[in-house]
């Protein structure tokens, strides 16, 4: 979707900060809702593009003026009401008002560290071959869909060069809807920068992105230039 979390290529935010020695999390609270965002996950009522779909979803002043956690934490309330785990009074209350809903699986302490160690791999199998190959001219679609989707704005419309054929994946266009896994194959498309912003961009700029074969198609070919009448 179109939201403030589209940053990329855009101007005026400031430089990006750089903490050396970063640590995980900042504060307790930020440790907590990590924890309780993962648990709930794991609780099969939705899945990991469905939660990325929530915070992207955020309205984009209250996205671009809050903090990664509080974005966290703000689509999980979004995500525990929508799916009927709890009320909006209880949010109010900082209290359960009812019984528990039930869910299909309740994540263990003992758990959590196997599960983290085997990841959570999102490849699978794709019955056709892929449209396209390494070093491949493609054209990103220009899109503006209403759902959620992974293709960066800056890129729509722009033509690249496909560096590496990744195989399939789950499509998180349908996926975060629940429309299923969809998978498709996944790209690294290779943009110059002069393609992206222009020829007063740096000559010596690139950007890869990653991209679902559906957001891309062959380069268009040019319409033949008019001769000047003699």
């Amino acid at each position: 979707m179109n939201g403030g979390q589209d940053l990329g290529g855009m101007q005026g935010f400031g430089p990006v900060g750089h903490e050396a020695d970063e640590p995980w999390f900042h504060a307790d609270w930020e440790r907590r809702v990590f924890a309780m965002a993962m648990a709930l996950g794991l609780t099969g009522t939705w899945n990991l593009d469905a939660s990325r779909a929530a915070r992207e979803s955020l309205p984009p002043g209250e996205y671009l003026t809050s903090s990664y956690y509080a974005i966290w934490f703000k689509a999980l309330e979004r995500q525990v009401q929508r799916h009927g785990l709890v009320e909006a009074g209880e949010l109010a209350a900082g209290a359960a008002l009812a019984p528990p809903a039930a869910v299909a699986r309740v994540l263990k302490a003992e758990e959590v560290a196997p599960l983290f160690a085997r990841g959570f791999p999102s490849d699978r199998a794709v019955a056709q071959p892929a449209r396209f190959a390494v070093g491949d001219e493609v054209t990103a679609r220009l899109i503006n869909p209403r759902g959620h989707t992974r293709l960066p704005r800056y890129v729509r419309g722009r033509t690249g060069v496909v560096e590496r054929v990744h195989g399939g994946f789950v499509f998180p266009d349908s996926n975060a809807h629940f429309a299923g896994e969809a998978p498709q194959w996944l790209y690294t498309v290779r943009f110059s920068g002069i393609a992206l912003w222009g020829e007063e961009a740096d000559p010596n700029l690139a950007v890869s992105v990653n991209a679902f074969e559906s957001y891309l198609e062959p380069p268009r070919a040019e319409p033949p230039r008019a001769e000047p009448a003699a």
